[in-house]
């Protein structure tokens, strides 16, 4: 896709000239003073003052720049950042922030769905970028320059681009660490206890099952097994893994690309309706954890680290029954028409709303080079994930000095998402596959991951595409969440209803009734022109 400069200033519309108003315009507003600042380089002269809106976790310092990646970036920069840090119903904080034009001058972690990017720019609250970038910002336009998709994804409707993305490269294509989400993980503690061999087919899985569930496999004497658990409608910690082997499976978005490029939807297929058929058995069995319906994260992963699980589902073992050889993945199971198939997610390491500059800033070149260089190599390695140095925690990284690249230490039992939440700076980056060996070392926990994927589940990962990040117009963006607001909790309702109660076969007719009364054609129509659009702009 060829890069599309803008040529025409950017006009305020009505309502952003009242917004402006409201926050008192050049002066007495939330943003900073204009330091009439050209030929930016830093460190500058003279300290400065930008502020910052942001959320972060509650176990990261309310203030970021308690965090060594920022008092770095100050001292190597000159610009302090006064953060407005909401570490709890930050959504609604920030929205609120904007209603009353109390506008900072830029947004971290902006927390911003296509909709809010779109109707903040026709609102007046954030600017394109387009300009900024190519002027000023080289390392981030040399990202885009060598990986066209990646601007794709960040272009608008109207050919703008208003935000900046977090990018993290973890394997390409089919090999990418987001191919599966929810990897099943069977106690293969149990199956040698019971002399069992590893389930190969829907039918073994489920004859495993009703052996965990009789035979005590723990040895305790009591009936405390759970045969299989997962958190329903859970993401990483759902089942819908196991719906591949009936057909074309299902993903959190209900959404495949198939091999001649059309668009489907997966909860109204055959496939679909076989699976949660073979589910509501299991249930009727009673092999399923009574609580998976309810349950949330906490009790979940209490009874994981009890080892109570035959099988249960989730993104990475070592936060539920632990680093431990107990649990190994399920491989890809046959299903009762003979077919292996692993449905792909339609997971990137991307997300385009990381940050937004507002239009009550007044030092705009100022503020794209200071955010420029949070896309240097080894600068993106360390918001991503934490920094080295820090003599007041654990460290992620220990510093090579005469590669200058950085090694990822060994976590040391310490759960990794933890570890980053309280180090990481997050925000706008970009991580490439080709900075593992020259910029950083690959974290032990993605490299081991992405080996189980490539052992146990990429061959069977049958679609070559999935469904890439597009960026839908205002209209369509409003359209698909309405439709999405009535479609999916239906969906998942139902779904809940037949692997408890049955009766899938004498309801699903009304059920795609239903569907289509939704606006399940016209989210497809959509769905599927924002694709071709898409495919035409690499």
């Amino acid at each position: 896709m060829n890069k599309r400069k803008s040529v025409f200033p950017f006009v305020l519309g009505a309502s952003a000239s009242l917004l402006l108003a409201a926050c008192g315009g050049g002066s007495g507003g939330a943003s900073s003073e204009d330091y009439e600042l050209t030929d930016v380089t830093f460190p500058l002269e003279e300290p400065v003052t930008l502020k910052m809106s942001t959320s972060s976790s509650p176990l990261a310092p309310a203030d970021p720049n308690e965090k060594l990646i920022f008092e770095r970036l100050q001292e190597k920069s000159g610009v302090q950042i006064e953060w407005k840090n909401y570490s709890s119903d930050y959504i609604e904080k920030r929205n609120l922030d904007i209603s009353s034009g109390d506008l900072p001058d830029a947004m971290w972690n902006a927390g911003a769905s296509d909709y809010d990017l779109l109707s903040w720019a026709d609102d007046g609250v954030i600017i394109p970028l387009e300009d900024l970038i190519n002027e000023h910002m080289p390392n981030f336009k040399k990202v885009l320059d060598e990986n066209p998709e990646y601007l794709a994804m960040i272009t608008a409707p109207d050919g703008h681009i208003y935000s900046l993305p977090w990018i993290e490269e973890l394997g390409q294509g089919k090999e990418s660490i987001h191919t599966v989400n929810d990897i099943p993980w069977i106690n293969v503690d149990w199956l040698e206890a019971l002399d069992l061999e590893m389930p190969e087919t829907t039918d073994e899985l489920m004859t495993v099952l009703e052996a965990f569930k009789t035979q005590d496999p723990n040895g305790n004497g009591e009936a405390d097994e759970i045969p299989i658990s997962f958190i329903f409608d859970g993401g990483n910690e759902d089942m819908k893994f196991l719906y591949g082997a009936f057909g074309i499976g299902d993903n959190d978005d209900h959404l495949v690309v198939n091999d001649d490029g059309t668009v489907d939807f997966t909860a109204d297929n055959e496939e679909y309706k076989e699976a949660t058929k073979y589910f509501n058995e299991l249930y009727t069995k009673g092999l399923i954890d009574s609580e998976a319906f309810e349950h949330d994260w906490n009790t979940y992963i209490a009874k994981g680290k009890e080892q109570r699980y035959g099988l249960y589902f989730t993104w990475d073992k070592t936060n539920a029954s632990g680093a431990n050889e107990s649990y190994q993945p399920l491989p890809v199971l046959e299903g009762p028409t003979g077919i292996k198939h692993v449905t792909r997610t339609n997971g990137f390491g991307f997300s385009r709303d990381r940050f937004v500059i507002t239009s009550a800033n007044k030092n705009l070149e100022l503020t794209a080079k200071w955010v420029d260089q949070m896309y240097e190599p080894i600068q993106s390695v360390q918001n991503n994930w934490g920094t080295y140095g820090d003599e007041e925690q654990q460290n992620i990284f220990e510093l090579d000095e005469a590669n200058n690249m950085l090694k990822h230490l060994p976590l040391n039992g310490t759960a990794p998402g933890e570890l980053r939440q309280k180090t990481e700076a997050g925000g706008p980056l970009a991580i490439l596959d080709e900075y593992y060996g020259t910029v950083t070392t690959m974290p032990d926990d993605a490299k081991w991951r992405l080996d189980i994927l490539r052992d146990y589940y990429v061959e069977d990962a049958n679609n070559e595409n999935n469904y890439p990040r597009v960026f839908l117009s205002l209209d369509d963006a409003d359209r698909i969440a309405q439709i999405d607001a009535d479609l999916f909790p239906f969906v998942n309702r139902k779904r809940a209803e037949w692997i408890t109660n049955g009766m899938i076969d004498e309801e699903w007719d009304s059920y795609l009734e239903e569907l289509q009364r939704l606006g399940l054609e016209e989210w497809v129509t959509i769905k599927q022109a924002a694709y071709d659009q898409f495919q035409s702009n690499q």
